[in-house]
């Protein structure tokens, strides 16, 4: 199985960005998602900026591939679509069905998560539109890709989110502005001051959802290293890691060196453990709750 770094889902300075991907050229990934996916208000990196880092991540021998917005909302929004489409060079993840419309058949894409493909059906009309890799909706358990993956279409990969806080929901209000009594409009970039994004509490002070800017993700951090042997038996071609501020490099070493047989799952998760923002959860994997975790699967 090859391992895939996802798109930073949260606002870093350029700075930081930079040097975080000069560090992932060196690292195990095989495939390296760019791209702002949640709120089109953050402009520390630009189109030219991605290109460059694109260039530059595909001459360190990686499968490069351009993320589009979960959420359109404007005809800039539109505009800077149809640039990043067009591109001509690197492949696109269409995280709406817009993006799938603009593409047209111009470049291979990948159909995102949010795209929301739940049955063979959707599958198999991306494949039909140009898809090459399909990526499971995250609230997809181990027994309905299992139905998936027997009637994949010839020469479609299937990737699945294997690590990282889950971007559970998206909305056209800035939970973080929103958080500060700010307007969406005039956020200050509230969401720089939160690498890792804003913890959200119930009146109990439990622990309980992230606030990413537009963007709602679990508080725990879902993590499928365990299930790895599994999602290979079933013909599952690629794992996701989502980034996160500290540890990325690492949580990567740890995946590679799991699937190489270096370690084994109970190594794995033990290192993985301190690594992590959060606890873990794999609900969703076993038909659960989302919060829940088999941690009959870490021993």
């Amino acid at each position: 199985m090859k391992l895939a770094l996802g798109p930073v889902l949260y606002y870093w300075p350029r700075e930081t960005m930079m040097a975080f991907y000069e560090s992932m050229a060196n690292s195990a990934v095989d495939i390296v998602y760019l791209g702002e996916t949640v709120c089109s208000r953050r402009h520390e990196l630009r189109l030219p900026d991605w290109l460059s880092l694109a260039a530059m991540l595909a001459d360190a021998g990686k499968e490069v591939v351009l993320s589009t917005q979960a959420l359109l909302e404007s005809g800039s929004d539109l505009t800077n679509l149809r640039k990043l489409t067009s591109n001509g060079r690197f492949a696109i993840e269409a995280n709406d069905i817009g993006a799938v419309h603009c593409l047209d058949g111009k470049l291979p894409f990948v159909a995102g998560p949010h795209l929301n493909l739940y049955n063979e059906d959707s599958v198999a009309l991306m494949a039909q539109l140009g898809a090459r890799r399909w990526v499971m909706p995250l609230e997809m358990g181990r027994a309905a890709l299992a139905t998936m993956q027997q009637s994949r279409p010839g020469g479609l990969e299937t990737e699945v989110f294997a690590y990282g806080r889950m971007p559970l929901a998206f909305s056209a209000r800035c939970f973080t502005a929103r958080h500060r009594n700010l307007g969406k409009d005039d956020c200050q970039f509230s969401c720089m001051a939160h690498p890792d994004g804003l913890e959200l509490r119930t009146r109990d002070a439990d622990t309980f959802l992230i606030l990413n800017g537009t963007q709602i993700q679990s508080h725990l951090v879902y993590n499928l290293l365990g299930e790895m042997a599994a999602m290979e038996a079933m013909g599952v071609d690629v794992l996701r890691i989502s980034p996160q501020a500290r540890h990325t490099g690492d949580v990567i070493a740890l995946f590679d060196r799991a699937r190489s047989g270096a370690l084994d799952t109970a190594q794995a998760q033990a290192g993985l453990a301190p690594l992590m923002p959060a606890g873990a959860c794999d609900g969703y994997w076993h038909g659960k709750p989302g919060m829940a975790f088999d941690k009959r699967v870490a021993a």
